[in-house]
């Protein structure tokens, strides 16, 4: 069970890193509606810019957090709560624009990823 805890963390902190920092600019089929990067994809559900920011920030932050939960264990419950939390939002949003459901399947993979971490 422990390395099925361990490949969590790590397929969720390194998949949002990856996402957040290394391929926010870069076109994927799972953004919103016809959105090319994460801050077009924020606009296109009508959410201010700043939320853009505040979302990235935290998002690295819990991210790293997590990634360091295989040191200090005490920030992995916190952290994957915090992130299956905005991944319920990043689904609700993606319903709010009726994309297709393909598109929502990072963030229920995600949030699913993030309630194992939680909860073992």
């Amino acid at each position: 069970m422990e390395y099925l805890l361990i490949a969590l963390k790590l397929v969720v902190s390194l998949g949002i890193l990856n996402v957040w920092v290394l391929r926010r600019d870069k076109p994927t089929d799972y953004r919103g509606q016809a959105a090319q990067t994460l801050r077009e994809e924020f606009a296109v559900y009508g959410l201010p810019a700043w939320v853009f920011s505040v979302i990235g920030v935290t998002k690295v932050i819990l991210a790293t957090a997590l990634l360091l939960s295989l040191w200090w264990t005490a920030l992995a419950q916190p952290s994957a709560i915090a992130l299956g939390l905005i991944m319920v939002v990043a689904f609700a949003m993606h319903l709010k624009v009726k994309d297709a459901a393909i598109k929502s399947v990072p963030a229920l993979a995600v949030l699913a990823m993030c309630v194992g971490i939680a909860l073992l």
